[in-house]
């Protein structure tokens, strides 16, 4: 009982929104660094992480209009084409919305398993419009959803953290 009430203090605390949107610039900065070879395959989509952070734990505020346009962002970054993050990340923000009491019930550890599959999937809809449009399947997508995850476990610290010291000092 008393590991739950953290939990629900954690979720009803206050977030700015600025806080919101530096966490999303800094994680497209991260997506917009430099990789390449088997760095880029495994690199994790920071963007997709931090946007089903705020859906899991600010549905209310940050939901799947905000992930089209900072879909939209990553598409004009990426040279994609116009639309592919977007969509994927829509799909990703509409699951963390509706799937964030669940999550919001396990561990971190539980909650890695719990946002695999939408990971996943997020991926999976970049890949098949990948597909459609070169007419190859590229792999290697999905395993950045691997190191995504492992991922989710640290990032969901950090915030709580940061969004702890925030509340209680205000200078963050």
């Amino acid at each position: 009982m008393s590991e739950s009430a953290p939990r629900n203090q954690e979720f009803l605390s206050a977030s700015s929104g600025s806080f919101i949107v530096g966490s999303m610039l800094i994680a497209l900065l991260l997506n917009w660094l430099p990789w390449q070879g088997w760095g880029l395959a495994l690199r994790p989509d920071f963007v997709a992480l931090i946007l089903l952070y705020w859906c899991t734990h600010k549905p209310y505020r940050v939901g799947i209009g905000i992930a089209w346009m900072v879909g939209i962002l990553a598409d004009v970054a990426d040279a994609s084409l116009f639309g592919q993050h977007a969509l994927a990340y829509s799909v990703l923000a509409f699951g963390g919305v509706v799937l964030h009491r669940r999550v919001q019930m396990f561990d971190l550890r539980q909650q890695t398993l719990q946002v695999f599959p939408l990971l996943l999937l997020s991926q999976a809809i970049y890949a098949t419009v990948h597909w459609q449009l070169s007419g190859h399947m590229v792999w290697e997508y999905f395993i950045s959803s691997i190191f995504s995850a492992a991922l989710w476990a640290p990032l969901t610290l950090m915030l709580q953290s940061l969004r702890h010291l925030r509340n209680h000092s205000g200078q963050l």
